[in-house]
């Protein structure tokens, strides 16, 4: 019964979501609204990344001391000088590897 709710909830995720891409066409669209909806990625984004910053597994924030927060502070420099999304994911990676491998063990 879990597997057949998990599936109807998958199809039923997908078609909801398809049927904007699908039946919508991007010259119906004004170019207000296209300028608009220029800016969800990047309102989106810190919705996903902060709370996986800030809050534990627990659901409360983490202390000022916990890697994740100087490996996103890494990140968010190299992110501003080199404008590049590899390179700011990696270097994001990398240090909180580092910090929580050889620094905090």
């Amino acid at each position: 019964m879990t597997w057949f709710t998990i599936i109807i909830a998958g199809i039923l995720t997908y078609f909801t979501r398809m049927t904007m891409i699908v039946l919508i066409d991007r010259d119906m669209l004004g170019d207000k609204i296209k300028a608009v909806l220029e800016y969800v990625p990047s309102a989106v984004f810190p919705a996903i990344i902060f709370p996986a910053i800030f809050i534990n597994d627990y659901g409360n924030f983490v202390e000022m001391n916990d890697p994740k927060i100087f490996g996103a502070i890494v990140a968010i420099i190299v992110g501003y000088f080199s404008k590049n999304i590899i390179a700011t994911i990696l270097s994001g990676l990398i240090s909180y590897w580092f910090l929580i491998f050889i620094v905090f063990s």
